[in-house]
């Protein structure tokens, strides 16, 4: 069913209910689904066939979830971008991605008889961008089973139902917060969506919320509410778990990635056990202690849109991986999760691959060559870090204003460093493995930028 349909249920159950509040204003459910209908009527005004693709790009998260569930229940999928991208960026991204129609303005509520929807379970209902550079777009799309059958079992795991306020602290271009508050839709609860750190008002009213683990502690202490915390994009910490049984608040934490989606969930800090109709696989090669995680399930993305490359690999048997080591499993194990295998790096909620971000970075006079790496940090996991080659390599300064010009701000370095040559592989490659062992043994020719 589509989540716009869920939608329309609950504004003939609950017609003043809450649905949506955003730094603009507020929707209750019956102004939502009227939005919502007349949304995909102009829509369907405008595109013809099943599956065309929509580019959303709205800064206010209330009118772009309304434009979402519009396409959704037109029978198109939307594709959410940031809207704080330039319109050259836009243009570039939306059409490597094959998007028909880019939606920047709210959509207009069109009046008519109700739009009488067809839905399919393989209906491709959901597409957003990962982090990828100015020139190289990456998103991905998946089917509406995919998206709407985990519902359900989120649910249970969290006990989120109709009578909770949802906060959603995070921009919705992110998989994990738009997934919270279409799921909060889903169950007819209220969603809380300030588009990025919520004011004190926000945080008293919430019951549950979804966020990344270096912002529970400082959650916890201003809401006193809050009764379930929903937390992914990066290892929890136990002190944290710790932090929050003390305050009264369950933590259901989670190990997944945009293309896989859920694959994993910890509800008691026991470790982490495979989510509802999920097989997992930990595939070694001989002699190496830690394998890739494969996973196979229901909730499985289709891949990424325009033939875009990405570390997304299938096996022909119905598994996937997007690179993540973890050490030996076998089923009724924990897993335990040990990091990206390509290198890519997992900062704040955030996934950055390191060679988008090389890609804008060598254009800079000066630069020889350039790795980039994750450096462990206390609350974000890791941060970007960036190792110039070079003799004479150019000013911190320029690096910081080409990074800012062309790089979105989770794949911005925030440490710099610089070395004569870089270490290199066989084929004459750089090993990256080799600069971040250097690097973290304090290798007097590695010299911090500043």
């Amino acid at each position: 069913m589509p989540v716009a349909e869920h939608i329309l249920r609950h504004a003939a159950e609950s017609p003043s209910r809450v649905a949506l509040r955003g730094p603009r204003g507020s929707l209750t459910y019956a102004e939502l689904a009227e939005r919502v209908q007349g949304g995909a009527r102009h829509l369907r005004g405008r595109l013809q066939g099943r599956g065309a693709l929509v580019a959303i790009a709205l800064e206010d998260p209330v009118e772009l979830l309304a434009a979402v569930l519009a396409a959704d229940l037109a029978g198109v999928t939307p594709l959410v971008g940031d809207p704080g991208w330039s319109p050259e960026r836009w243009a570039r991204v939306a059409a490597a991605a094959g998007a028909d129609l880019r939606v920047g303005e709210p959509l207009p509520c069109v009046p008519g008889a109700p739009p009488a929807p067809d839905p399919r379970p393989d209906d491709r209902a959901w597409a957003c961008f990962t982090s990828g550079s100015t020139g190289r777009p990456r998103a991905v799309v998946r089917t509406r089973a995919s998206w709407t059958r985990s519902f359900p079992h989120l649910c249970e795991l969290t006990g989120i139902g109709p009578a909770d306020v949802v906060l959603v602290p995070g921009p919705l271009v992110s998989s994990l917060y738009a997934f919270a508050a279409v799921h909060t839709l889903a169950v007819g609860a209220t969603a809380l969506v300030p588009g990025g750190r919520p004011a004190s008002a926000e945080l008293r009213a919430a019951t549950a919320i979804h966020l990344v683990p270096h912002r529970l502690p400082e959650v916890l202490e201003q809401a006193p509410g809050l009764r379930t915390a929903v937390v992914g994009g990066a290892a929890l910490s136990p002190r944290a778990r710790d932090l929050a049984g003390r305050a009264g608040v369950r933590v259901v934490s989670y190990y997944g990635a945009t293309e896989l989606s859920f694959v994993a969930f910890d509800a008691d800090g026991g470790g982490m056990r495979p989510f509802p109709g999920v097989e997992i696989e930990v595939r070694a090669e001989p002699g190496r202690a830690l394998g890739e995680v494969w996973a196979r399930s229901p909730w499985l993305a289709e891949g990424y849109l325009g033939g875009a490359k990405g570390p997304l690999r299938r096996d022909g048997q119905g598994w996937m991986t997007v690179g993540d080591l973890a050490e030996p499993y076998r089923a009724g194990q924990v897993l335990r999760v040990r990091g990206r295998g390509d290198g890519a790096i997992q900062t704040g909620g955030a996934t950055v691959v390191p060679e988008d971000v090389e890609a804008v970075l060598r254009k800079v006079p000066g630069v020889g060559d350039i790795v980039v790496i994750g450096s462990p940090h206390p609350s974000l996991g890791s941060v970007v870090t960036a190792v110039v080659e070079g003799a004479c390599p150019p000013p911190r300064a320029l690096l910081e204003a080409v990074a800012r010009g062309g790089l979105d701000v989770a794949q911005r370095p925030r440490r710099w460093y610089a070395v004569p040559a870089l270490p290199r592989t066989g084929s004459g490659k750089p090993a990256r493995g080799l600069v971040a062992d250097r690097l973290a043994g304090g290798d007097p020719e590695i010299r911090r930028l500043v």
